[in-house]
């Protein structure tokens, strides 16, 4: 998974909110499109950008396939944000210690 699919797999407001609804816990396709205002085969394919982005998982009981988010995927996510949190923290330190008092 690169960092910019994980981005750019969020910035779709319904892909957003099948990923929240994911965060609570593992649901299946079926109950991931009630309630939501696209139909069965869209929520698939959201969910299928979702697993190409490394975002959730996907696992099978029976006949029936239940997505969840994969942590993997958001720590990812995070690491590459919290490269320019440091350095940006690193920055602010330097400037500081070379403003005059």
């Amino acid at each position: 998974m690169t960092n910019q699919l994980g981005f750019a797999a969020l910035a779709d407001d319904t892909r957003r909110t099948i990923f929240e609804r994911l965060s609570k816990r593992p649901v299946s396709v079926g109950k991931l499109a009630e309630g939501l205002d696209v139909t069965r085969p869209a929520v698939s394919q959201h969910l299928k950008v979702l697993l190409g982005a490394g975002l959730v998982v996907q696992r099978r009981e029976g006949s029936r396939c239940f997505y969840q988010v994969d942590p993997r995927g958001i720590a990812a996510m995070r690491d590459y944000l919290d490269r320019f949190w440091d350095r940006a923290l690193a920055a602010f330190k330097l400037a500081a210690e070379q403003e005059d008092p």
